[in-house]
């Protein structure tokens, strides 16, 4: 009873239904288990006895078949578990289901067996299954009486195949005489057969092992007979399976060679047709191409590509004998995108072979390149835009320059505007396809057909140049600092020089077009212009378009990237372009070579061959450089602008030497200076380097590119002429002149001491020098230090510090003298200045310097340590940022400047106490500066922070000053909240853990902050001016950070009661106490935090009727900033008790601004105790 109610299924299923799933004769005695408890109500024991049953009708088992399937499909699990609990359960369903398939006889039974078959055998993955099938296949293949009964079986073992990949080894290692078997069926007169077969062997031949070990079998038994079935295929689906098979066979290369083997023989037998029983395969290829078939035609063109990428060169030529190339043309008219793309791939493999071009099968097909380039561009397919591009790129590179590719001036323009349409696409990769393309247009022989279009080659130019500008200045994609985001900016950087560098060889070949141009009346103008018409298309107004193109465009992109990065090969595009258009543009060459020359191309060109070209390397970018510096030379001189020209003479002087010695000049500017001021004996061919090197200088001076000091110049001019005068040499009249304009601007007027004396005296006379200068400079506070002793000064420095770099210490003394007098010099100098080049390299050498010191070279390291902390305070932004890279790059000088650090907490009243401030000065310094200009940091600067607060929680009386340098750098650390990539503040030892309410003020805690605190009140009583400034600085800081993470504790540091106590301890000082700025800043700070316990309302009203009093005429500008800072937030906080009071302060804050006051404003960078100190530094 349990069974039938069982089978009685769901309410509403009809009985009729319900009887065809179940074998009622049977059903009865079937475990209930058996039967699926969903939809379809199906039992599988009644499946395994109906199906095999003679007397079920086919209907019936069709429809049984039908739902077991759907139930494999919607419920594996479930029928998984009941099949597979017993390994014969699952032999039993796999034959009666194979049975099933050879007794019957119709299609879709057929079919719907082998799908069951597939799915109960993948969805089981039992080995044993697997091969029970193999087995049945193979039994039934082999007592199979015809072939014609084998397509069931052959259907399913493709598709198992296919199915369980892994299956075509067994198959070919264990079921090795199912070949023969596979061979008959190849041969059998039946198409269905045959397609069975090749579908299988398409499988098979797709498993490498598989694969070899059948590659005899191929080669001796099928190769002929398949190429054959191929040729004569009359069904689709022959044909399908035979193309599938050919494309796992051209995977490999034996399986090409042996293909490509056969159908040459074929072909050399009887013509190209071969005789019966030989069939070529670019024959076959070719008919399936003529096919109507987009399908065949696409496997086709696939087919010849798979056989092509194996060897061009080896293979091209039996294609484009049996003339392909011709259709592929054909197809690229197609409306598919599929088979146009593939015809592309196609036509660009035959490309490599110049058979492909001598036989002219590109001057076929040139126009329905055009045109198929001009269609694809209009659809949105990014992938066939660069195919398309790629080919008509190679056709262009490629045709022989003898065999005319554009047969018309219209053709010709055509391609042009289809390559505009291209560079302007949104797409960079199809843009860059397009440059790559339009650099091979650009040839003398494709636009030779009269008349050429120059105004069409203009736009083309135009939108190939304004596409790259377009891309060149796309921002780049600044995230935040991580190897990552340094990865993905240099690969942007790249992709740009790369799209630059394609662009600028563009560029270049349209010079070279111009150039060619010039040598042929016929090009020079269109003979169709109307006369009295504006000649636009003309080759001077084509020639003047490029020289305005690279002006605007070329140079300014180049210059853009050079700042990124430099490359050499784009380098030397760039200035062949600049080469060439002296030659394009003859009537402009001196006016273009004078703008070259005072935008510091002659620098940039002498770095290019310093830097790449040092080591004999870059050879091809030398001879570029050295050609391009020859001819601006010569335009230079040719053409000045206040003196007569040299004569023809002198000209020629100067072109001999210069076409000798420029290649040689591969030194950097120092290295030329040094070898301008040999004394040796100099021998010809460097005497004529020495004469390039004088007038690359002084052109370079003349266009105020003045990249060498004067005073290294001075020198080094000064020996060069004492060198002509040893060896009693006459240089060129040029040469001479040269030297005087050179000596005559790098000399100041002033009157200066002659400091040559202090390296080229004995020791103890340098010394008497420097000293003498120094103490003039002490005493004379007004005197201005000249622009000769200034270069004069830098210049020996430079030569001390190479005599003494490697060992600093072991300096006699003149090294600290003129350490010293360098910081004294740069503290005369009271207003901003950018830092010059030299400047630049003398902070490099000085940081250098200090890397190579140990921390006891005090008197070698407090002058350089002052020198550095002017360059960064007494200085513009820009050169502040550009200072604190050079110093953060020195890893030495970071590490000697932790050591130091270190020593505070030992040596606090030791004889280093100075050099200890410029420490923490330095340290504050740097750190603000990477953390505002998010500086790379290649060290960083660890400092233990419970020792900094102790400092300052027990300060020494008698170190106000170390004290502020420490404060100063707390408050930078509090400012940017803990957080900078220089400095690490890290603990003394181990720590114990935080307790709950200190974790949001990590890493202080509070007892340290309240210690803190206690401390810069005890620092603040001393009433030092440094000291206090300092003081309210690192309080405020300490408030904010403090109030962003606990406002409650803020509150609690500012109300203590020790605070009023400090702040009248502050005010005793005198009646206008209250108007010094660290006490206007220190109650700003009270009435902030509405800390009313420590100055209240009326308090708060007494300061400002006070101030109101005050001649505020007199105070200084700090004073009148912290007053207006103090009035604003007394205002902001509604305590402005008496309004008129109030009113009258406002009026005089607001008409008296920082410049009319007459107070004298201090100096900001100051000396104290041999420590330069920038008051605005530790006030702000």
């Amino acid at each position: 009873m349990a069974v039938r109610e069982a089978a009685a299924g769901p309410r509403g299923l009809g009985r009729d239904e319900e009887t065809a799933l179940l074998y009622e004769r049977a059903h009865y005695r079937h475990d209930p288990c058996w039967l699926l408890p969903v939809p379809p109500r199906l039992c599988l024991a009644c499946v395994l006895e109906l199906l095999p049953e003679p007397c079920v009708s086919l209907v019936r088992k069709k429809h049984v078949l039908s739902c077991f399937q759907d139930a494999l499909l919607r419920h594996a699990s479930l029928v998984m578990q009941l099949v597979a609990q017993d390994q014969r359960i699952c032999t039993h369903f796999i034959s009666m289901l194979f049975g099933l398939l050879c007794n019957v006889e119709d299609g879709s039974v057929i079919d719907l067996c082998i799908e069951v078959l597939i799915q109960l055998t993948t969805q089981l993955k039992l080995e044993q299954t697997v091969h029970c099938l193999l087995d049945e296949c193979h039994k039934e293949l082999c007592n199979m009486p015809s072939m014609r009964d084998s397509l069931a079986t052959l259907t399913l073992l493709g598709k198992l195949v296919d199915a369980i990949p892994p299956l075509a080894d067994k198959l070919v290692m264990e079921h090795s005489n199912l070949m023969e078997h596979l061979l008959r069926g190849l041969v059998y007169p039946n198409e269905g057969v045959r397609a069975s077969v090749c579908y299988l062997y398409g499988k098979l031949y797709s498993s490498p092992v598989a694969a070899e070990m059948l590659s005899g079998h191929f080669r001796e038994k099928l190769c002929p007979l398949f190429l054959s079935i191929l040729d004569g295929a009359q069904t689709k689906e022959l044909q399908i399976n035979c193309l599938g098979w050919l494309r796992q066979l051209l995977k490999y290369d034996l399986f090409v060679s042996v293909i490509m083997n056969e159908s040459s023989l074929a072909e050399s037998t009887e013509g190209v047709e071969g005789p019966p029983g030989k069939t070529s395969l670019p024959l076959v290829l070719k008919k399936l191409l003529l096919s109507r078939d987009e399908t065949l035609q696409v496997a086709s063109a696939h087919c010849i590509t798979a056989v092509l990428v194996h060897s061009p060169a080896k293979h091209a030529p039996a294609f484009i004998h049996a003339d392909i190339p011709e259709f592929l043309f054909e197809h690229l008219s197609s409306s598919s995108e599929v088979l146009v793309w593939f015809s592309y791939n196609c036509l660009i493999l035959l490309a490599e072979e110049p058979l492909f071009f001598s036989k002219c099968h590109t001057v076929y097909g040139i126009e329905s390149v055009v045109r198929s380039l001009q269609g694809s561009l209009r659809m949105n397919n990014t992938e066939l835009h660069k195919e398309g591009l790629l080919l008509f790129a190679e056709i262009l590179t490629r045709q022989p320059e003898e065999i005319k590719l554009f047969t018309s001036s219209t053709m010709c323009r055509d391609a042009g505007r289809a390559l505009q349409e291209a560079v302007n696409s949104p797409v960079l990769e199809v843009a860059a396809e397009a440059v790559k393309a339009i650099s091979a247009f650009l040839r003398k022989d494709h636009q030779s057909a009269l008349p050429v279009q120059y105004r069409e080659l203009r736009a083309l130019l135009e939108a190939m140049l304004n596409r790259c500008a377009d891309f060149s200045q796309t921002p780049l994609n600044r995230r935040p600092l991580g190897h990552a985001s340094s990865r993905d900016s240099n690969k942007a950087i790249l992709r740009r020089g790369k799209f630059l560098l394609s662009t600028l060889e563009g560029f270049r070949n349209a010079c070279r077009l111009a150039m060619e141009f010039q040598s042929e009346p016929s090009a020079h103008e269109n003979p169709f212009t109307a006369p009295g018409a504006e000649k636009e298309d003309t080759l001077e107004a084509f020639s003047e378009f490029l020289l305005s193109a690279c002006d605007s465009l070329c140079i300014p992109m180049v210059m853009r990237h050079s700042e990124q990065a430099t490359q050499p090969n784009l380098m030397e595009v760039f200035l062949s372009i600049l080469h060439s258009l002296f030659v394009i543009v003859p009537h402009m060459k001196e006016k273009f070579s004078k703008k070259l020359a005072s935008s510091s191309f002659i620098r940039l060109t002498l770095e290019l061959k310093a830097r790449f070209c040092s080591s004999q390397s870059h050879s091809d970018l030398n001879q570029v450089c050295s050609s391009f510096l020859y001819d601006m030379s010569l335009n230079l001189l040719s053409a000045p602008e206040k003196t007569e020209p040299p004569s023809q003479e002198e000209l020629s002087a100067v072109s001999a030497f210069l076409q000798h010695g420029l290649p040689e000049i591969r030194s950097r500017s120092p290295e030329s200076l040094a070898f301008l001021s040999d004394r040796q004996y100099v021998e010809g061919i460097a005497r004529q380097r020495q004469y390039c090197i004088l007038l690359l200088f002084y052109l370079a001076y003349i266009h105020e590119d003045r990249f060498v000091s004067e005073a290294e110049l001075f020198v080094a001019v000064q020996s060069f002429l004492l060198s002509l005068q040893d060896q009693d040499e006459r240089p060129p009249l040029t040469v001479i002149r040269a030297s005087i304009y050179l000596l005559a601007i790098c000399q100041d007027k002033d009157d200066a001491l002659d400091e040559d004396l202090i390296y080229s005296s004995p020791v103890d006379t340098a010394r008497k020098v420097l000293i003498v200068l120094r103490t003039f400079l002490m005493r004379n506070e007004d005197v201005q230090v000249g622009g000769l002793i200034r270069g004069h000064f830098l210049l020996i420095l430079q030569h001390l510090l190479v005599e003494h770099g490697a060992s600093p210490s072991g300096d006699s003394g003149n090294l600290p003298l003129l350490l010293s007098l360098l910081s004294l010099v740069q503290l005369k100098n009271k207003s901003e200045q950018e830092l010059d080049s030299m400047a630049m390299k003398l902070l490099h050498q000085v940081s250098k310097l200090c890397g190579k010191c140990s921390p006891a070279d005090v008197d070698i390291l407090q002058p350089s340590f002052n020198f550095l902390y002017w360059s960064l305070h007494q200085t513009t932004p820009s050169s502040q940022k550009r200072a604190a890279a050079v110093l953060l790059s020195s890893t030495a000088l970071i590490e000697l400047l932790e050591k130091i650090l270190a020593l505070t907490w030992t040596e606090v009243d030791s004889p280093r106490t100075a050099l200890l401030c410029s420490a923490w000065l330095l340290a504050a310094s740097f750190s603000a500066q990477q953390h505002d200009g998010s500086l790379q940091v290649h060290q960083t600067l660890s400092v233990e922070l419970d020792q900094v607060l102790k400092v300052l929680s027990f300060p020494k009386k008698k170190a106000a000053l170390l004290s502020a340098a420490i404060l100063c750098f707390l408050r930078t650390a509090l400012q940017q909240s803990f957080s900078s990539a220089l400095v690490a503040l890290v603990p003394s030892g181990a720590q114990p853990p935080l307790a709950p309410e200190d974790t949001a003020l990590a890493p202080l805690g509070t007892s340290q902050v309240l210690s803190l605190v206690i401390g810069l009140q005890n620092l603040l009583v001393q009433k030092d001016p440094l000291l206090s400034y300092a003081c309210v600085a690192c309080l405020e800081a300490l408030l904010d950070y403090l109030h962003a993470r606990s406002p409650d504790i803020a509150f609690h540091v500012v109300s203590q009661p020790w605070n009023r106590f400090l702040l009248f301890t502050l005010l005793d000082a005198g009646e206008s106490s209250f108007l010094r700025p660290e006490i206007l800043r220190l109650m700003t700070l009270f009435v902030r935090f509405q800390s009313s316990s420590v100055l209240s309302r009326e308090e708060v009203g007494h300061v400002l009727q006070g101030a109101a009093l005050a001649d505020l005429s007199t105070l200084s500008n700090n004073t009148l900033q912290a007053l207006r800072g103090f009035f604003l937030q007394v205002q902001s906080m509604g305590l402005l008790a008496d309004e008129s009071t109030a009113q009258t302060l406002h009026v005089s804050l607001e008409g008296l601004s920082p410049s009319t006051s007459s107070a004298e404003p201090p100096l900001d960078m100051l000396c104290l105790g041999g420590v330069a100190v920038s008051l605005s530094h530790i006030r702000d």
